[in-house]
């Protein structure tokens, strides 16, 4: 072996050996297996507030008459599956070995100020609180700790995507939501220009000709479940001129066509919000009626 290889290879040696006493310093604990422990318990059906503070910011959340609500930084409507999954998972984050008792590791897992912290509530009351560390070493495990504690543990499962959001994450992204089967009748505006998709039978007609059945089943299932790409809170100093409108179940949707930026915004006759979204998403929306009218034969 060349002399080069030979160094190279007793430097790696050494510095595994390093890393392994790193971590295996006095004050620490290692075990394998698992603990048959949970982080923390609570009843995820009297939460009603998470505290969340990642380094993607802090947010709040709060159960208000039965609905989610960011109410920390903004307030607006959550999105009540993130959240169902925040606090689901939080009661079963089972512990798989103990790695770390010393306070002064922390930062090595992350589970110090740079971790997530999640604090539950319980009818007002605080009833857990634990850090989202860093991922383990096999990426399906997570380094986390109760707050109360110096004792970090390997955790189950990949958690941070569950609570390190942003707070435009935490919130409900619907612009517009119906049961796809309940639409009878679509009315479609380009500038002057009008037309009406509708089932006046069985059939699917734009105008006074039959409609693509395929067009239309796939542009329903779009139209029923209308979700944002962006919030848009700050005021848009020159919106342009409506490019379309959508009206359908009582509501208008409106689409403004932002040039400079390539997106569309997007605001509904049922809410003053402003959204954004990418032009595939606003394709599958603004159809032309021949787009969606039957070959004639």
């Amino acid at each position: 072996m060349k002399r080069p290889t030979v160094i190279l290879v007793l430097i790696l040696i050494v510095l595994g050996a390093a890393a392994y006493l790193v971590l295996q310093k006095p004050g620490e604990q290692s075990t394998s297996g698992t603990l048959e422990q949970m982080l923390v318990t609570y009843d995820s059906a009297a939460v009603d507030r998470l505290e969340i503070v990642a380094s993607s910011g802090s947010v709040t959340l709060a159960r208000e008459a039965g609905i989610w609500m960011v109410t920390s930084p903004i307030r607006y409507r959550a999105d009540a599956s993130a959240v169902t999954q925040a606090v689901g998972k939080g009661r079963s984050i089972a512990l798989q070995s103990i790695v770390s008792s010393n306070p002064q590791k922390q930062s090595l897992f992350q589970v110090d100020s740079l971790g997530t912290l999640v604090k539950v509530y319980e009818r007002g009351t605080e009833t857990a609180a634990f850090r989202i560390g860093k991922a383990g070493p096999n990426f399906s495990e997570t380094y986390v700790r109760r707050e109360s504690s110096d004792d970090v543990y390997l955790g189950e499962g990949v958690l941070s995507y569950l609570y390190n959001r942003q707070v435009k994450d935490w919130r409900d992204k619907t612009i517009f939501a119906t049961s796809r089967d309940s639409i009878r009748a679509v009315r479609f505006q380009y500038g002057d220009t009008t037309f009406a998709l509708a089932l006046p039978d069985s059939v699917w007609r734009v105008g006074d000709v039959p409609a693509t059945e395929s067009t239309v089943q796939s542009f329903l299932s779009s139209v029923s479940n209308i979700l944002a790409d962006e919030f848009v809170d700050s005021t848009v100093t020159a919106l342009p001129k409506p490019s379309a409108m959508i009206e359908l179940q009582g509501t208008q949707i409106v689409f403004y066509v932002a040039k400079d930026r390539n997106v569309y915004y997007v605001r509904t006759s049922a809410s003053p919000q402003m959204f954004e979204i990418q032009p595939w998403r606003a394709q599958q929306l603004l159809k032309r009626k021949k787009d969606l009218a039957a070959p004639q034969s």
